[in-house]
């Protein structure tokens, strides 16, 4: 095995031939004794290596914990495909992975940008319901949370996610919040980023159906996607309050503009750029208020809203404003590239702390 991604002593890298990454310690003793795997997912127009830094990271400090596996089959152009086709195909990556590391035992997915979305799709075509002993009786989720490809989901987390889609006000900052702007891109969008720009803009009808950030929220005939989410220990939500030109705080926060927090400048001194954390508990559907249009914020987007607060969901706050190179935040939350997006490396180490093993 060579050692490490980049020259770092203890941890190997191996190119995978589904396209992706594998990143684990180079102690033979440790790389067997793994049992999580860690699927990082990167955003659009990106590549495994966009998850490198955060990947050796985890398995530095963890070595004889997790298996960390940065996806790339959906690399470069192929993520305009769509969130489904994308979807898919890491459903089907993850699966080659756990068949060549049988010891695994649970399962985690780290996303970044639309890679959250896919890593939803992914999640409910790899769910399982839960079954009572050896028969083919199914247990309600109280009593079991059922698996993802056979594995104990723990931690779901997305970073800079537009969890709530593109298309409402100031949902894509660099639009500067203009009505007419927003209005234009969303007719456009599509020529851009094709299919994944209609899932993001949520004008997508296929077959009739509704968008698919909608059918995200159920269990339906493609797949149980609320169980799947449902399933995981915990669900964490990193977000930009500011200086994210491409994925607004209330769409990666799930949030209605009401609801943003007022935050200071650091919460805790060992993750400086960690400025407001919130705990929110689930709350009854039957509860929710009729989606109705609030401060511009039109009916389908409080749909999403309601339909992901029916689940807890840790909101972990972040911000650039201080950082020299804060209008590139979207890229620094991730730390895409350890020479200019150091200043992130507080929340990677923040998501290694929180970590449920």
């Amino acid at each position: 095995m060579e050692n490490g991604v980049g020259g770092k002593s203890g941890i190997c890298s191996t190119e995978t031939g589904n396209g992706g990454e594998d990143v684990y310690s180079s102690k033979e003793s440790d790389a067997s004794s793994a049992d999580h795997l860690v699927v990082m997912v990167h955003g659009i127009l990106g590549s495994a290596s966009d998850w490198r830094y955060a990947a050796e990271k985890f398995v530095q400090q963890l070595p004889d914990k997790v298996f960390v596996h940065c996806s790339e089959r959906n690399t470069a152009t192929l993520t305009l495909d769509g969130v489904d086709v994308m979807g898919d195909r890491l459903a089907g990556e993850v699966l080659e992975v756990i068949k060549r590391k049988p010891n695994l035992r649970k399962i985690s997915f780290i996303s970044h940008s639309v890679g959250g979305l896919v890593a939803r799709y992914a999640i409910g075509k790899l769910y399982k319901p839960p079954m009572k002993g050896s028969g083919e009786e199914l247990l309600t989720n109280e009593e079991s949370n059922g698996t993802i490809a056979g594995l104990e989901p723990v931690n779901f987390i997305t970073v800079a996610t537009p969890h709530l889609g593109s298309r409402g006000n100031k949902q894509v900052p660099f639009l500067f919040g203009v009505p007419a702007f927003e209005k234009v891109a969303n007719c456009v969008i599509h020529l851009i980023f094709r299919r994944t720009g209609r899932h993001l803009f949520l004008n997508d009808d296929d077959d009739g159906k509704p968008p698919l950030l909608k059918r995200l929220l159920e269990d339906n005939e493609e797949c149980c996607f609320l169980s799947a989410l449902r399933s995981f220990e915990r669900r964490v939500a990193y977000s930009n309050v500011g200086y994210d030109h491409i994925v607004g705080w209330r769409t990666s926060s799930i949030r209605r503009n009401s609801e943003l927090p007022k935050w200071e400048d650091c919460v805790d001194e060992k993750y400086p750029h960690v400025v407001y954390e919130e705990r929110c508990k689930a709350y009854d559907k039957e509860l929710c208020e009729p989606a109705v249009e609030i401060d511009g914020v039109d009916e389908l987007e409080e749909e999403l809203v309601n339909g992901l607060s029916r689940l807890s969901w840790e909101k972990v706050d972040v911000s650039f404003h201080n950082s020299r190179s804060k209008f590139a935040a979207h890229s620094i939350i991730q730390v895409k590239d350890q020479s200019i997006h150091s200043d992130g490396a507080d929340v990677i180490q923040h998501m290694i702390d929180h970590l449920l093993l």
